[in-house]
């Protein structure tokens, strides 16, 4: 992702609710899935693809985070 790109993620991330955060670390967590069943099967996707979806995987927690903290909450 290009500076510009992880900034307008990170927006994003921002103005979103805990449960659609929620829903987009699920997707995330399928797509870094799929990457890993791709490659495992033997087709190529792009090595790059695998550190990206791992840092957006860590921007959302990372923002869940900030939230449950803002708030108050102590649970993960």
């Amino acid at each position: 992702m290009k500076l510009a790109q992880v900034r307008q993620f990170r927006e994003k991330l921002r103005t979103h609710s805990e449960k659609e955060l929620g829903d987009e670390l699920v997707a995330l967590r399928k797509e870094q899935f799929a990457l890993r069943m791709q490659r495992a099967t033997g087709q190529a996707p792009k090595p790059d693809q695998f550190g990206s979806a791992r840092r957006n995987i860590a921007r959302v927690k990372t923002a869940l985070r900030a939230r449950q903290i803002a708030g108050g909450g102590k649970g993960k």
